[in-house]
């Protein structure tokens, strides 16, 4: 028979896994070799007891023998709701190295954002944003790898990972392309369900094909057996070990060790005793053995599973009502049954305790043999040892979560308590998992409402869907103030938006604003129904909106935020309508305090939304003040980039940003910051307002580079088509698809699009040429098909402008009127549209304008002005239009 030996100084369970040690081998030496080398990932899969934590030992050994610094960490089955619980295990031998102003240097502006998450700092009094919270961390590894090069993390038992650990995985593990870091990853198939399964099969796309360990051979098990217990050992005997065993290195291993321990002789005679021996390894057995060392011994090994994490004598002593001198020998006893054994300080960390169960299997065999009311009572002295002991509700939560509901009041407080806790530093799904665990209990009634309240609020960020159930139920019971059940109204209302339910967000909003009596609360509902309404893409506006909003608006004048919302309602409501943008600038100055944002209208405040804000930078950014609007859309940015913001709010700050840059003509800075919101975007979900914002924006942009391939590539790839959200975008989605469809040479799609962009405009009575652009495109598209329509919209779009007012909108009309004529006709036009846009700040269209006059009057000084502007703007498309003409009058410098 051959006999299959592992590799030299491997131990006993490392049979059998050559292939996997040769591909380790080949990644450690791949990432010593070069420190701008791509990092890699190796996705371990092994059902329990394969040799997984075996093999995650022996490439420790490996890689530290081959001079890489080795970080690792450890899931726990019982520790799965404990938030950044294995990301800290991870981090903390390099946290423990830095003395604390290093670890504000390496951390930077995520200092305060990720640093509580760590437990390096105390968190503040808001909630954390968990996007920011998870880049905050990728960024710190990303830094301190640098120092620690070469570097490998390991994380063993990843299916009982934390679900913030596994968010923080997937996003460092997207951007091991540019960072020289090796990261291996054990986990058994299956055991995870929902967000957590997701995350983890996110990692293992970025990685390697994932490395499948299998059960022994048969020759295998023999080479094993023999190792262990001598060259004597039969035949029959090696193949009945197999057989007890399924294969299963671990169980192949105790197994043997028992045999060696009752000084069992290794013949065939001997083999029908194996099978008695492997039960009392795991399962029944083992709970059999247990109890055969004493009650002391079992009351210790169950506080021991009880704890999972950080035992040390001293905790199950207390937890297991035992002496220190029992404590001692209880242990002393289950590390000689190999139940528990000592940590191995190169993995573990230095304040996990005096002991760990020898395996996950053990542990889990251990915790299940506790009688189901002596486990929850347990966990509930166990929290009670965490909180004497100042650790927080925060860490006592894992065990509230398992206490039997009793209608006990103070532990409703407790786990609120926690789930605040939870929610400052950045983990709104193990508030959330408090609060749920809250309502079992019950709450009282003087308390339901407000513990569904808070509920909502914690699911707002990651799981709006269950806010906007959590929030009706609130609201349809008694229990919450006003002032509480304003503001949960309007959280319900920015549930549904995000969620695509407006139209049912402004019914409900408007139905609840009638129940109040005419006061502060009404008008901040009242306002919040406006501007729901306002930015519905819907059918037709409602009717009187737009005349009830001014008669609100006129009596206004900006003494508190609820008046300040309405002027900046008005204000945008008129930019839409195409009013005067000299009434629609001086109704946003009545919304700010000395030129700035009032208190309580900040970006990050949490009274009224993003959208509002974004009504008031928008009405200057299209009724040519730039400064202001590029002003407002900056503070954004550097609001939700201080705050850890990095989800929607801030891939819409970073849209508008590119907007900004868009209207000023700098459209390769515009690209570049309507990529970024795009790529933060495509985190949050496609398919939301925010994601198609900057997915419209950035087309627009590409188009207006001349780079029509390249848009024709976004929107396909990106799903920019109809059905088109039910909340507004600016500009027109349907206006730059029509656009869009031209540039490609799909005229007829282009022209219907276009038409249907003006039908929508229609009804909601928006009248503004530049934020609902249909009629420029169109116009040129119906030149020559349908002249006598041209004329009769470009007739129309000039009306408009000259109402708007702006520069901007003024020579945009022009330059259409232009394009309709020939001759010394043409050339005044675009004499005029020159002279409007070279006072609006939009470059870009002066430089189309200056191009096209060029072409009208063949002046090669006027191409070249409109070359030089071109080039300055990043307008390729323009650029190479006018060098064609200039070539062809001989004016090419």
């Amino acid at each position: 028979m051959t006999e299959v030996r592992p590799v030299a100084a491997a131990p006993a369970s490392l049979w059998e896994r050559d292939e996997e040690l040769a591909a380790v081998v080949r990644a450690i030496e791949a990432l010593g070799a070069d420190d701008s080398s791509s990092g890699s990932l190796l996705m371990i899969t092994g059902e329990a007891g394969f040799g997984k934590t075996a093999l995650l030992a022996e490439t420790r050994r490996l890689a530290e023998e081959r001079g890489c610094t080795v970080w690792s960490a450890r899931g726990g089955e019982t520790l799965r709701s404990v938030p950044f619980n294995v990301v800290r295990q991870l981090l903390q031998p390099a946290l423990m190295s830095l003395m604390p102003q290093e670890a504000r240097e390496y951390l930077g502006d995520w200092y305060g954002i990720a640093g509580p998450a760590l437990g390096l700092t105390d968190p503040g009094e808001r909630q954390a944003d968990p996007q920011g919270v998870t880049d905050g961390l990728v960024t710190l590894v990303r830094r301190l790898s640098r120092r620690d090069w070469p570097l490998v993390l390991m994380i063993d038992d990843a299916h009982w990972a934390d679900q913030e650990t596994l968010r923080w995985l997937a996003a460092f593990a997207e951007r091991l392309d540019d960072l020289s870091v090796l990261v291996v990853v054990a986990r058994r198939p299956g055991e995870m369900t929902g967000e957590s399964a997701r995350l983890l099969d996110a990692v293992a796309a970025t990685g390697l094909p994932a490395t499948s360990l299998s059960a022994l051979t048969p020759d295998a098990t023999a080479g094993l057996t023999r190792a262990t217990l001598g060259e004597h050992a039969d035949a029959a005997f090696c193949r009945e070990v197999w057989a007890v065993t399924a294969g299963n290195p671990y169980e192949a291993v105790e197994l043997l060790a028992k045999v060696r321990d009752s000084e069992l002789e290794p013949t065939e005679r001997a083999a029908g005793e194996l099978r008695a021996l492997n039960r009392s390894a795991r399962g029944g057995g083992l709970v059999a053995r247990l109890e055969e060392l004493g009650i002391d011994a079992t009351r210790f090994a169950w506080a021991a599973a009880i704890l999972g994490t950080g035992i040390s004598v001293d905790l199950v002593a207390k937890l297991a009502t035992l002496g220190r001198d029992d404590a001692v020998r209880c242990a002393e006893l289950l590390c000689r049954a190999r139940i528990l054994t000592a940590p191995d300080p190169a993995n573990s960390p230095a304040d996990e305790g005096d002991l760990e169960f020898v395996h996950p299997l053990i542990a889990t065999a251990v915790y299940d043999s506790i009688p189901a009311a002596l486990r929850t009572a347990m966990h509930g002295i166990a929290a009670q040892m965490v909180t004497d002991l100042g650790w927080g509700a925060a860490a006592a939560s894992r065990h509230l979560l398992q206490v039997h509901p009793d209608d006990d009041e103070e532990l409703v407080q407790k786990l609120r308590e926690a789930a605040r806790e939870h929610l400052v530093v950045g983990a709104p799904d193990a508030a959330r998992r408090c609060l749920e665990r809250a309502l079992l209990e019950p709450p009282s009634p003087d308390v339901h409402a407000r513990l569904l309240y808070e509920l909502g609020c914690a699911s707002l960020l990651t799981m709006p869907d269950r806010t906007i159930g959590h929030m009706r139920a609130a609201l349809g019971m008694p229990g919450l103030d006003a002032d509480d059940r304003v503001d949960a109204v309007v959280r319900l209302s920015q549930a549904l938006v995000h969620n695509d339910q407006l139209e049912e967000a402004v019914r409900m909003v408007q139905a609840e604003a009638a129940r109040l009596e005419p006061g502060p609360a009404q008008m901040r509902l009242e306002a919040v129904h406006i501007m729901w309404d306002g930015i519905h893409a819907g059918d037709a506006a409602t009717p009187g909106r737009s005349e009830r909003l001014a008669e609100l608006a006129r009596t206004c004048t900006g003494r508190d935020n609820s008046e300040r919302a309405l002027l900046i309602l008005r204000g945008f409501d008129a930019l839409m309508r195409g009013e005067g943008a000299q009434e629609v600038i001086e109704l946003c100055d009545r919304a700010l305090v000395n030129g700035r944002l009032a208190p309580g209208l900040g970006w990050t405040g949490t009274e009224w939304g993003i959208e509002l804000l974004l009504m008031l930078a928008n009405a200057y950014a299209y009724t040519d003040c730039l400064d202001r609007a590029e002003s407002l859309y900056n503070e954004a940015v550097r609001s939700y980039v201080s705050a850890g913001w990095s989800g929607g709010h801030l891939a819409l700050a970073h849209a508008y940003v590119g907007v900004g840059h868009r209207r000023r003509g700098r459209l390769a800075d515009a690209e570049q910051s309507l990529r970024e919101a795009l790529s933060i975007a495509e985190r949050v979900g496609r398919g939301l307002p925010l994601y198609w914002t900057a997915t419209c924006n950035l087309i627009d942009t590409l188009l207006a580079r001349g780079h029509t391939d390249e848009a024709w590539d976004v929107a396909e790839r990106y799903g920019f088509t109809p059905p088109y959200p039910s909340t507004i975008v600016l500009p027109d989605p349907r206006a730059v698809r029509g656009r869009l469809l031209l540039a490609v040479g799909r005229t007829k799609d282009g022209i219907n699009e276009l038409e249907a962009a003006e039908k929508a405009a229609a009804v909601r009575g928006h009248h503004n040429p530049v934020l609902v652009p249909w009629a420029f495109d169109l116009v040129r598209a119906l030149a020559t098909e349908d002249p006598s329509r041209a004329a009769r919209l470009a007739t129309d779009v000039r009306r408009h402008a000259e109402r708007l007012g702006t520069d901007t909108a003024i020579g945009e009309a022009l330059r259409c009127a232009a394009a309709l004529e020939t001759g010394q006709r043409a050339v005044r036009l675009a004499a005029q549209a020159v002279a409007h846009l070279e006072a609006s700040p939009c470059q870009y269209e002066h430089a189309a304008a200056r191009v096209e006059y060029g072409i009208a009057a063949r002046s090669v000084v006027e191409l070249n002005r409109g070359l030089a502007l071109a080039r300055s703007c990043g307008a390729d498309g323009l650029v190479a239009q006018a060098r064609e003409v200039l070539e062809t009058v001989g004016g090419v410098p």
